[in-house]
């Protein structure tokens, strides 16, 4: 409220999303709404008013005990207060008549326009209610902003509380990929190896995952988002693991890749050496004050001189960087912004240059390597091989902490941690 300077915020949560029939997906709130509230049941709004006398009203379900015997407790308007530090609470059935009043006189609005329509349509219709009395003397908003330009700005820095989370997070997903390179042996089902990673992230008290686990093995791993997890692990075959869990829904999003016999085979060995190796060099790159930009250019460097020595690229490194020649076995960029989100808020350019990066803001590492198994521009031996390595990296005042570094990714601690 102080960075907004005047105004009123308007802020929904997320809607409930119909799964089939009458059934709808577990609800999880909007990420922004939770920042600002804590509030986790659906149906709510949350309106904050610096220059009003109540500054923070949230719109909530009253409690309604038939009900609650269906869905569960609800806080109420009396829990919205007393438990959410709300300055004044309405039942969600009365926002059309209390929130055009909070617009009225409001130099500005700011309320982010397209994620969910129908509110959109209200907002606008609303907006419009008001400029029609505008002969009694009343004034709507004269301009609509987005609440990402502040509220994405402060989630991309971590406060102390939001790192306890992380770490937590990080901690519980570490003990899964542990019992998933002990327990992914052959004859084993990629959704088996999944239900135990539910099954750790849930025994732990996180919220589940924080995204679709991906249990790639063989030539599943070359597909960067595959979430079927429907194959049976075989003999020889490496099996790619990119699974996070939420903790107080923040993220951690890790992938570890490791050979479901217990040992690397020669050429899956020399593929995940690059990509360790590029991935060192890319953590070791962060730090205040560097450009987001340069953490990429140090992975992609490396995997270019890697792939080099493979004997899958020729020429200059310099010369395949700018040309892309890299692209058929590196497609996606190293890092990506972590928090309430896995693909977190904040912007990466600043006044059109990559932004620097400053202390408090969490990054994940993860160069990759994909060989197609019909590609024919490499020796047979790599074909069908994926390799990716990830972990989440803090920007510290002196340099860098990873968060999810418990979680073995050396090879010799891989292959222990198989063996075991």
């Amino acid at each position: 409220m102080r960075r907004m300077g005047g105004g009123v915020a308007v802020i929904p949560t997320n809607r409930l999303v119909r799964r089939s029939n009458d059934i709808d997906f577990k609800f999880r709130p909007g990420s922004d709404f939770y920042y600002l509230t804590g509030f986790p049941e659906p149906r709510a709004v949350a309106v904050l008013a610096p220059e009003r006398e109540q500054r923070f009203v949230l719109f909530v379900q009253p409690r309604d005990p038939e009900q609650e015997t269906w869905t569960g407790r609800r806080a109420g308007v009396d829990g919205a207060r007393a438990a959410f530090g709300a300055d004044a609470a309405h039942s969600i059935e009365d926002l059309e008549k209390e929130l055009p009043e909070l617009l009225e006189n409001a130099s500005s609005l700011h309320y982010r326009v397209g994620p969910d329509p129908a509110f959109d349509a209200r907002v606008a219709r609303w907006i419009e209610s008001i400029r029609a009395r505008g002969r009694t003397g009343v004034r709507a908003p004269a301009s609509i902003h987005d609440p990402g330009e502040i509220l994405h700005e402060m989630r991309l820095r971590k406060e102390p509380g939001e790192l306890e989370r992380m770490r937590r997070a990080a901690a519980v997903t570490d003990e899964a990929h542990r019992a998933s390179m002990r327990d992914s042996t052959p004859g084993r089902m990629e959704s088996e190896i999944e239900a135990l990673v539910d099954f750790i992230f849930r025994r732990a008290g996180a919220w589940g995952p924080s995204y679709p686990s991906i249990v790639a093995s063989g030539a599943n791993a070359t597909i960067l988002h595959y979430v079927e997890n429907r194959r049976r692990l075989e003999k020889g075959d490496l099996l790619l693991l990119d699974a996070g869990c939420e903790v107080d829904l923040y993220a951690a999003d890790v992938t570890r890749t490791f050979p479901v016999s217990g040992k690397f085979s020669g050429p899956q060995r020399s593929v995940y050496e690059v990509v360790l190796e590029a991935q060192r060099r890319a953590i070791e790159a962060v730090a205040p004050g560097v450009l987001f930009e340069d953490v990429h250019a140090a992975s992609l460097r490396a995997l270019v001189e890697g792939m080099i020595g493979l004997g899958w690229l020729e020429g200059e490194v310099e010369a395949l960087v700018e040309s892309k020649g890299y692209r058929p076995f590196f497609m996606h960029r190293t890092s990506h912004w972590l928090g309430l989100d896995v693909h977190d808020v904040g912007a990466y350019v600043v006044d059109g240059k990559s932004r620097a990066l400053e202390p408090g803001m969490v990054l994940t590492v993860e160069p990759g390597l994909y060989v197609a198994p019909e590609s024919e521009s490499v020796a047979a031996e790599f074909r069908g091989i994926g390799v990716r390595i990830e972990d989440d990296v803090l920007v510290t005042p002196d340099g860098r902490e990873v968060l999810t570094a418990a979680t073995p990714k050396a090879i010799g601690e891989v292959e222990a941690a198989c063996a075991r």
